[in-house]
């Protein structure tokens, strides 16, 4: 490609809106361009990488037996409200509803699970047909309220969904092993640091997850890391370390004045005891004005929204009005889940794990002391509802944790058989009985791997592409007037160049060479070739890597030699 023709221009100054380097760098490089908030143009430059990234995706994909297919953007809102998803809180307003001009409602597909599960239940008859993984790379559209970033966040993006389905648990755990360690290869051939962590599932369902970070300090994840074991979890889903569980003979209940004391730090104060021997009471409501939810976690811990919400099966969790807590006969500042009726009680691990704890008696100014599970009261639910902080011990270990930020490029999912129960996808087994497939999901965000890719490999004058990712091989850079013997010569280079199946961009305007040399390391080609007056007379063309400062001197002929060196030059 000529730079001369080339459909996107290069920025010298940095865009004001553009905060992070991969956005400032996309826009300055002429890779995207804004067409509305959220959403974003791949320019010419920018869709060659992108392109490079899927090849690597489907050579990975295909490796593990993976087939490629496509499937709708639009899709039939009745697939949705057949999994239940379609009025779910999570995704809510995410999910883009319309009508067609029939009436019949639509969904802009955020994700294809119910799709896929759909397919399932039309070609999947026999066990004989298992197992089976898919996959596809298509544009999804989620209505992301808070759009930031260039790609690292948009609403219209690029993603690679894959789903296996299997026959049992097994064959669905040894397809998640399968594409996990597929996972591993296409971030390290693309040239990412990206570091596997537990996760929560969210709205998807199901029990196992993993994330794919990338550690950045811009990044909207919290992750917690064991410096002692290497474990790694995303805080939604980080579990803390309790140990074992040291329960002590449980002592009579009693009731105990505390005048004023409505926080646990002040109870604990009062009572002479650590919060971590209190019971601290948290309340939700299911959406505005739903039914209760009393939270019940030990007092030096936080609940987790998420894991909490994940636990009722995705439920909107709202923060209680003080209204709805007396009309329940609650006490706010001295709530207590002993004797309390007509309340869903979710209780924390960490209660079960101890004993004669301090709770509150329902009453001003009194609490109780010698709470235990299940003497006293007995949870609708227990459930690790736990928030994990920097310090907190690793679940594994025992260490202290460490928190770091960072950003999701890929997520992985045992579905088990949630869609397949919900949606009908069954099979007939050996002994000639229907069953639910297990399923398992997986998804990387090719724009959001393209945007990590540029904040990890950059520097102060552009960006840096692997060569596996780059949108050419070559940056040839002609320093010369019209129609001189060095012009004709670039030319031919440029044409034998390409013959020989690399790709140039070939900086053909009649530009000064700053201009020129600026723009070259703004794009980031692996290799700029300079082919000026003195290296011409000397029969030779300066190559210089991008990530290094200094110009080294090849042949300009043979081109088979020139070839050779270019393309060891350009694996570094």
């Amino acid at each position: 490609m000529r730079v001369s023709h080339l459909f996107g221009n290069t920025l010298r100054e940095n865009p004001s809106e553009a905060e992070l380097p991969s956005h400032r760098l996309a826009l300055r490089a002429g890779l995207i361009r804004p067409i509305a908030q959220g959403i974003y143009a791949l320019l010419p430059v920018g869709w060659r990488v992108m392109r490079r990234i899927e090849a690597i995706i489907r050579q990975e994909m295909d490796a593990i037996g993976g087939q490629e297919l496509l499937m709708p953007m639009v899709q039939p809102a009745e697939l949705w409200q057949a999994s239940g998803r379609y009025q779910a809180p999570s995704p809510g307003p995410a999910l883009a509803r319309f009508q067609d001009r029939a009436g019949r409602p639509l969904v802009l597909g955020m994700t294809h699970e119910e799709v896929i599960t759909e397919l399932a239940r039309q070609e999947i008859r026999s066990y004989r047909q298992l197992p089976c993984l898919v996959y596809q790379i298509q544009t999804k559209f989620r209505d992301e309220p808070r759009a930031r970033g260039g790609l690292l966040r948009v609403r219209e993006f690029l993603m690679k969904d894959a789903y296996s389905l299997d026959a049992d648990p097994a064959g669905m755990a040894a397809a998640y092993e399968r594409v996990f360690a597929a996972y591993q290869r296409i971030f390290q051939r693309c040239g990412l640091e990206a570091l596997p962590v537990e996760a929560a599932s969210g709205m998807m369902g199901g029990q196992v997850s993993h994330e794919f970070m990338f550690l950045n300090e811009n990044g909207e994840d919290t992750l917690l890391r064991c410096p002692a074991c290497g474990l790694a979890a995303n805080a939604e889903g980080a579990r803390i370390g309790l140990g074992p569980a040291q329960r002590e003979a449980e002592l009579p209940l009693e009731r105990v004045a505390t005048p004023g004391r409505e926080t646990i730090q002040a109870v604990a104060e009062f009572l002479q005891v650590s919060p971590r021997q209190t019971v601290k009471a948290v309340f939700f409501q299911r959406g505005e004005g739903g039914p209760l939810v009393f939270a019940v976690i030990r007092g030096d811990l936080e609940v987790n929204t998420a894991k909490l919400s994940t636990a009722l099966g995705g439920a909107e969790l709202v923060p209680a009005e003080e209204a709805a807590l007396r009309e329940a006969g609650l006490v706010p500042g001295y709530a207590s889940p002993v004797g309390v009726r007509g309340v869903m009680v979710v209780a924390d691990e960490s209660v079960l794990a101890s004993s004669n704890l301090v709770g509150g008696a329902n009453e001003v100014g009194y609490h109780l002391r010698n709470v235990n599970v299940p003497r006293d009261f007995q949870p609708d639910l227990v459930a690790d509802i736990a928030l994990a902080r920097g310090g907190d011990p690793c679940p594994r270990c025992g260490a202290p944790m460490e928190t770091a930020r960072a950003i999701e490029v890929g997520h992985i999912f045992q579905l088990g058989t949630k869609y397949a129960e919900a949606m009908g996808a069954t099979y007939l087994n050996e002994a000639g009985q229907a069953a639910p497939l297990w399923m398992g999901c997986y998804g990387i965000g090719v724009g959001r791997l393209m945007a990590c890719l540029m904040e990890q490999h950059h520097d102060e004058y552009g960006l840096v592409w692997p060569p596996a990712v780059a949108p050419y091989d070559v940056h040839l850079v002609s320093l010369t007037r019209p129609g001189t013997p060095i012009e004709a010569a670039a030319e031919q280079l440029y044409q034998d160049l390409q013959g020989a199946g690399v790709a140039v961009l070939y900086d053909d305007r009649p530009e000064r060479a700053g201009v020129k040399f600026n723009d070259a390391d703004l794009i980031g080609a692996p290799v700029r070739l300079t082919l000026g007056d003195r290296a011409y007379a000397e029969g030779a063309i300066e190559c210089k890597l991008r990530w290094e400062r200094e110009t080294t001197r090849l042949p300009l002929a043979p081109l088979g030699e020139l070839v050779a060196r270019i393309r060891e030059a350009s694996q570094g």
